[in-house]
């Protein structure tokens, strides 16, 4: 088997609600083989992998896949089901698994729920190698590579602190990302985006950091404060620490200034040379060294957020207890072997690492259930445990801490004290405060129980009632989708609302493009929901970023689908149009509860998934059409349903809530004159979809009065007027993109020449049926070809378009002009003479300078002065049967 490659969906998708890892498997010579011609191959992977007698499978219970290797089963079927028993070793909470058909014979996806993109990644390519190693009757051992990526997972996954916050979050419905390997999160969405790196918030101000940081200027502010600190001086040589022996008063501390997690802290220094080895230590950390006087008493850490004690540790120094039998040494290895241990913040707790150990002979046997301190410094880092005492902090103390914390600036605050008990009043001294306070000790203490210290981040950062979100409407469909998206956002705009919007031509944040080019995948979502200035979100979702990348968001509060029509066969695996429908679906299915799903009732798989089960309880449907007697939008409304639709020539909105009459379609420039019924339709969308986010169906006329299709939509029916004829460009490429058009052209004076060309990439099926749909709208075709073959040779798509628009209609004038840019310059004399073009272009920007050198002028108006072309499309609303 072949590896072929492996991608991370980090989103809601077409799988699975939660991230999945989908590698693409090519079998080689196991194409069409299964388990049953592999004698012992079977009984060699159970002996290796038992647990996967537990694995349901189809069957729904275990023992499921067992039987199905027994009955017979392929082989990427069963590199799925390794790789979620290897998961489910370590700890993964992911149970879900696929293998799907990827296009062409021996090629599958392998999809499986990861917990961690690159350790899932590492037991993909364990289970492949595992499974052809078996094939083969060799041994294989699954302990180095779960080794691997039990590793991986420590360096990647979030540490304690940083998942404490994260699952704070998620129980509190928020949304969340990680934008680094590392610590830091981004909460929330747009204006109300927050971002934590560890217990550092966003509120968190640099200044504060910066004095916790410096131990002396915390010290010192805490002095003047009159909170109790240690006395203590800050040097820079040791010459000048020497005086300090008599000056402070024995025994000492010595640490560096600028540290951190107990690094270099050396305790009981009580003379010259001890005091000399100890700055030594510290200056390796930090220029300036702090000496201070010890404080007698036990050693804690209270955590202080928002100005409130959530949790209090006593710390206890790094030991081990012997049993009697074992070494120092032999007992520090049996404590590694905790689970709970691990490399620096990874774990509960970290690894007891290191030869520092003071004055101890690592080989001596202690007694049983003597206890041995390794090191005095209690930090978790150094390998120390704590005790939970929240519920004992005197109130003295608790008030002290709490104005520590407000003296520094810190909205979350670590603060270390000694003193003799935290439960009465304090008797010993604050000796540090801390910035991005470590929330291991309070999460997974020794003794006591657990504190929701996460919960009090976020709490802080979202307090009850306060939005996280921000309205998100997500949009998408064959046709259409750009412009419904640029119309909803050009509404909610209108109504006041500083608008992020991305679709097929770019990112638009408060009607600025800053990035250009197909923005319609997961990505450029993410970059409008980060961006804090953004009120409301509009997202257009392509087919490509939907199936390979997923959704860029958890939830929408409005969905929208416009239709669902032939185009992209070939791609991605899509073989017809259940398969399109099963990828757009996913739109509609992450709508919220409460949240409006918008369909087309004119399109049969569109408005087909009102009845999904997939969608979420309590989402509302809302349906439009060209057409109030469309029988799925009567049987909705009978129902109790809300939709939209075009009566005696005006937009409106029905419901339970009452009707409101929207705008004439007449009145709306990007209808031509009401003579568009595509554009009409999309218009309605918009209206439903902003309706749903409250917006007045006045404010919803006004923009769509005010939205020009040129200025607006470009790259969408654009009209020009070009002498006595006008040419419209279009970005159509399918066959429902060609009949709407023809449509369209059909009662404009003059002749009417496309110019016209299909992508390289669909499937012949699909060229050929917008082939037909050419030959059935337009006596006279240029066809054109794209620069991008997409993997086709020259002139190939044009001549299978050529022979099929002859064998449907031998009439049509039909020539072949490979550049659209030379196929435009050869109908520009006729269309100054009065004919009318229509160019479905590749690339705008090459065809609008041809149009400016020859003085075209961008218009909303019809190539047609004749009145009857401006009501006349009621009849074209009203051709068809009813549904």
């Amino acid at each position: 088997m072949r590896i072929e490659g492996i991608r991370a969906i980090n989103g809601p998708n077409v799988y699975h609600a939660k991230p999945v890892s989908v590698m693409t498997l090519r079998l080689g010579e196991l194409t069409g083989k299964e388990t049953t011609g592999f004698p012992g191959f079977t009984d060699r992977l159970l002996e290796l992998l038992p647990g996967l007698f537990k694995h349901h499978c189809a069957k729904g219970a275990e023992g499921g896949f067992v039987e199905r290797l027994n009955e017979g089963t392929y082989f990427g079927h069963v590199v799925e089901h390794v790789a979620l028993e290897l998961a489910g070793q370590l700890g993964g909470k992911g149970n879900y698994g696929k293998t799907r058909y990827a296009g062409e014979p021996g090629l599958y996806h392998v999809i499986v729920r990861h917990d961690n993109e690159a350790a899932m990644r590492c037991l993909l390519e364990t289970s492949v190698s595992l499974v052809d190693t078996l094939i083969r009757g060799e041994d294989f051992s699954v302990t180095a590579p779960l080794e691997r990526a039990a590793s991986i997972m420590e360096e990647t996954g979030p540490g304690p602190s940083t998942q404490a916050v994260i699952t704070a979050a998620e129980l509190r419905g928020i949304p969340w990302r990680r934008l680094t390997d590392g610590s830091l999160v981004e909460l929330g969405q747009g204006r109300n985006l927050k971002r934590i790196q560890a217990a550092v918030t966003a509120d968190t101000g640099q200044i504060a950091v910066d004095a916790a940081c410096d131990k002396a200027l915390a010290r010192q502010l805490l002095a003047d404060a009159f909170l109790p600190v240690p006395h203590g001086e800050v040097v820079t040589r040791f010459e000048d620490a020497l005086p300090l022996l008599d000056r402070i008063g024995l025994p000492l501390v010595v640490k560096p200034v600028y540290g951190n997690q107990g690094r270099a802290v050396t305790m009981d220094v009580a003379d010259a040379a001890g005091l000399e080895e100890a700055f030594l230590l510290a200056a390796q950390v930090s220029e300036e060294v702090l000496v201070e006087q010890q404080v007698a008493g036990l050693d804690y850490r209270v955590l202080v957020v928002d100005g409130n004690v959530v949790a209090a540790s006593r710390r206890v120094p790094c030991h081990v207890v012997g049993d009697g039998s074992s070494s120092i040494a032999e007992l520090i290895r049996s404590a590694n072997l905790d689970a709970r241990r691990g490399n620096g913040h990874s774990k509960p707790l970290t690894r007891i690492e290191g030869t520092d150990f003071k004055d101890l002979d690592l080989s001596r046997v202690p007694e049983a259930d003597e206890k041995i301190v390794l090191r005095r410094a209690a930090n978790l880092s150094q390998g120390g445990t704590a005790i939970d005492v929240t519920d004992e902090v005197h109130p003295e103390i608790r008030a002290a801490c709490v104005r520590a914390a407000r003296v520094i600036g810190l909205d979350v605050c670590g603060v270390d004290l000694l003193t003799s008990d935290i439960s009465r009043p304090l008797d010993g001294a604050i000796i540090e405060v801390n910035a991005s306070p470590g929330l291991r000790m309070h999460l997974y203490p020794d003794e006591g129980d657990a504190r929701p210290v996460g919960e009090a981040i976020v709490s802080m950062l979202y307090p009850s009632g306060a939005p996280a979100r921000i309205p998100v409407c997500s949009v998408t469909g064959t046709n259409g989708k750009t412009t419904v998206t640029r119309l909803i956002a050009f509404v909610l705009a209108r109504a006041g609302l500083r608008v992020g919007a991305s679709t097929t031509d770019g990112i638009m944040i408060g009607g600025e493009l800053v990035a250009r080019g197909d923005m319609t995948g997961p990505a450029s979502a993410r970059v409008v929901l980060s961006d804090t200035s953004v009120d409301a979100a509009v997202l257009e979702c392509a087919r490509g970023g939907i199936i390979r990348r997923g959704l860029g968001f958890d939830w929408a509060d409005t969905g929208v689908i416009t239709n669902i029509r032939l185009d992209h066969v070939g791609q991605d695996g899509i073989e017809d149009l259940d398969d399109l429908t099963w990828i757009k679906s996913l739109v509609a299915e992450r709508v919220r509860s409460g949240g409006t799903v918008v369909l087309n009732a004119d399109d049969d798989a569109a408005a087909g998934l009102a009845d999904s089960a997939a969608l979420q309880p309590g989402a509302r449907i809302v349906l439009y059409s060209l057409r109030p007697d469309n029988a799925r939008v009567q049987r909705h409304l009978a129902a109790g349903g809300t939709a939209c639709f075009v009566r005696d020539g005006l937009l409106v909105e029905t419901g339970p809530q009452g009707e409101v009459r929207v705008a004439a379609a007449d009145q709306i420039p990007l209808t031509l004159g009401g003579t568009s019924s595509y554009q009409v339709s999309n218009c309605l969308a918009a209206i439903a979809a902003s309706r749903a986010q409250g917006v007045p169906g006045e404010v919803i006329a006004a923009a769509l009065q005010a939205f020009s299709s040129n200025e607006h939509n470009p790259g969408r029916a654009n009209l020009w007027h070009l002498g006595q004829g006008s040419l419209m460009l279009d970005y159509g490429h399918n066959p429902d993109a060609f009949r709407h058009a023809a449509e369209l052209s059909a009662g404009w004076n003059g002749p009417v020449i496309a110019i016209a060309g299909v992508p390289g990439d669909r499937a012949d099926s699909v060229i050929a049926e917008a082939a037909r749909a050419l030959a059935d709208g337009f006596s006279r075709l240029w066809i054109k070809e794209d620069g991008d073959l997409r993997g086709r040779q020259r002139g190939e798509v044009a001549e299978l378009i050529w022979r099929t628009v002859r064998e449907r209609n031998h009439e049509v004038d039909c020539r072949i002009v490979l550049d659209e840019v030379d196929a435009l310059e050869a109908v520009l004399e006729e269309v100054m003479a009065g004919a009318h073009a229509i160019l479905f272009f590749e690339r705008r920007e090459p065809v609008l300078e041809v149009l400016r050198k020859a003085g075209a002028r961008p218009a909303d108006a019809l190539p047609s002065d004749h009145p009857e072309h401006a009501t006349g499309i009621q009849g074209a609303w009203q051709a068809g049967p009813v549904a």
